[in-house]
């Protein structure tokens, strides 16, 4: 069976920043049975059904499906704002994504219905005065954003930052949250002592960008974090620093 055919990036504005939607499809090829793909991709009948509006389950090689529709957190989202833009429930995300908790983390991606997000797109295009608007708005934010990226408002701390990966041996990559690192690798994660920076805050880490205090660890005691990467020589090259921490209100 073959994998993704292609992956289509619509840009969407939340309230707090800039979205990211995809739309994963997939072709038809002989001998293929709607069974056969809900499987493939770990999905329904039902919902492969609903969202490419088939009127029956007999598929034809060469037809494209609709598979999977993912969200990309950005700084400022919440579940519960994100429910809210698609037109679903937050118990609805968290079942579609297996999450915990109601706290997602910068850069962590998660499936979305695909078919409201569809309405949403399509709604969107057939509207092209606020579509021009947002966009304006967009990058009026996106500046905004910039200019205050230096100094962002919040309780600001003095602490000492050093790095970790979920890549490497004997590492099981799920923070206390329950994000797992190895299948979101491009979130922004840092670990703390919840008695100085709460579970859940969405801060501003010198050097380091926008990210979410999603995890702990047995030495991450007082005025001390930990950095999530990707890799083992980012974390190496990252080596320990003081840098200012600014706890977003």
């Amino acid at each position: 069976m073959k994998k993704i055919l292609s992956a289509i990036a619509l840009a969407g504005v939340l309230t707090g920043g800039a979205a990211s939607v995809s739309a994963e499809t997939y072709e038809v090829e002989k001998g293929d049975s709607l069974w056969d793909i809900a499987e493939e991709y770990d999905t329904t009948v039902d919902k492969l059904v609903e969202i490419n509006d088939l009127k029956t389950t007999v598929i034809q090689p060469k037809q494209v499906l609709l598979v999977d529709e993912t969200y990309t957190v950005s700084k400022g989202d919440t579940l519960i704002g994100i429910a809210n833009k698609y037109g679903v429930s937050v118990e609805e995300i968290k079942e579609w994504n297996d999450l915990q908790s109601d706290i997602i983390v910068i850069g962590q991606t998660l499936t979305i219905n695909g078919i409201e997000t569809e309405k949403k797109i399509a709604k969107s295009k057939s509207n092209p005065g606020p579509s021009a608007k947002a966009t304006t708005n967009a990058k009026e934010n996106k500046a905004k954003e910039s200019a205050k990226t230096e100094s962002p408002e919040g309780k600001e701390l003095t602490v000492t930052a050093t790095a970790y990966t979920a890549n490497c041996e004997g590492c099981t990559g799920v923070t206390y949250t329950g994000v797992d690192l190895k299948k979101q690798p491009n979130v922004k994660v840092i670990a703390v002592d919840p008695k100085v920076i709460p579970i859940g805050s969405e801060v501003y880490v010198e050097g380091y960008g926008y990210a979410t205090a999603a995890d702990i660890g047995s030495a991450i005691k007082g005025n001390r974090i930990d950095v999530y990467v990707p890799t083992e020589k980012e974390a190496l090259n990252w080596g320990r620093r003081s840098v200012k921490v600014t706890i977003i209100e």
